[in-house]
């Protein structure tokens, strides 16, 4: 799937992947129409771009104002902390929009995102990935800084595994730490960072642990993949963590260069791996 002739939307976030996206897809030749989901992102961000700001219970006007941009492809990217319902404060097209996403609107993440990406193909947009717009965020399985993972390092990155699918398969988060085989914090709502940081203060002695990333049981790749950063190493660096293990093909990482030489400036080894070669009843 390509870029189509004409406009590309984006629908932002927080966080700097909104930003690179309309920079690539601007240099390709596209004109780009930002929609900043408020309180998340920041429209003064885009400067030279179309752009506004909308807060979630006016996602129904979202979606007016991009179609009248002349947007048939949008992209959703960057970070946001999901309202609870009662915030949404929806306008009238909103009300009606929230009663097309339905029960999925009181589930977690990957459902409500199906249910959200189901409405815009039923209005005519083509959802694309940030991944195929902006090349080279999909690592593929490869250790990218630090000393190859030890055995009990090995056998942190199975465990972690196993609990990314059970947290994923109900949909709760993506990630989780574990220290030589206990799992110190998993991931909900709060985020990766605070997740590390509650990590940090449950840690043992002796090696330390791993932050273990991986995609949902069959999640859709066009939205909220899980993310590394520059961010997540310097966090991850202070909660005591030996190493970084995400799903290759299926995690952004985010300003590549600078997260690999902060994860080897700090020590922290940085693996990007194929979860075939971590799943239960494999040797470590």
């Amino acid at each position: 799937m390509t870029l189509a002739d004409g406009p590309l939307g984006i629908i932002a976030g927080g966080g700097g992947l909104p930003l690179r996206v309309a920079e690539a897809a601007f240099a390709d030749g596209h004109p780009v129409v930002v929609a900043v989901i408020e309180g998340h992102g920041d429209a003064a961000a885009y400067p030279g771009f179309a752009v506004q700001a909308f807060r979630w219970g006016q996602a129904a006007t979202m979606l007016t104002w991009l179609k009248r941009h002349g947007v048939r492809q949008v992209v959703l990217a960057g970070t946001v902390a999901r309202p609870s319902i009662l915030s949404l404060r929806p306008d009238a097209a909103g009300v009606k929009l929230l009663g097309r996403i339905g029960r999925a609107a009181f589930t977690g993440d990957d459902s409500i995102l199906r249910a959200a990406m189901k409405v815009l193909a039923e209005d005519g947009f083509e959802v694309l990935g940030a991944q195929q717009v902006l090349a080279g965020l999909l690592p593929a399985a490869a250790l990218l800084a630090g000393a190859p993972p030890d055995d009990l390092a090995r056998a942190d990155i199975q465990r972690g595994l196993a609990v990314c699918r059970a947290l994923g398969a109900v949909d709760v988060g993506q990630g989780c730490v574990v220290q030589q085989g206990l799992v110190l914090a998993v991931e909900a709502i709060e985020g990766t960072d605070a997740m590390l940081h509650r990590a940090g203060t449950l840690k043992r002695e002796g090696p330390g642990g791993v932050l273990v990333k991986a995609l949902k049981p069959g999640q859709s790749r066009l939205a909220d993949l899980p993310t590394i950063g520059p961010r997540t190493v310097d966090v991850a660096q202070e909660a005591g963590l030996r190493g970084l293990a995400f799903e290759a093909g299926g995690t952004i990482l985010l300003e590549r260069d600078a997260t690999i030489a902060r994860a080897t400036a700090a020590g922290i080894f940085l693996l990007s791996f194929d979860p075939a070669d971590y799943a239960e009843g494999t040797t470590t």
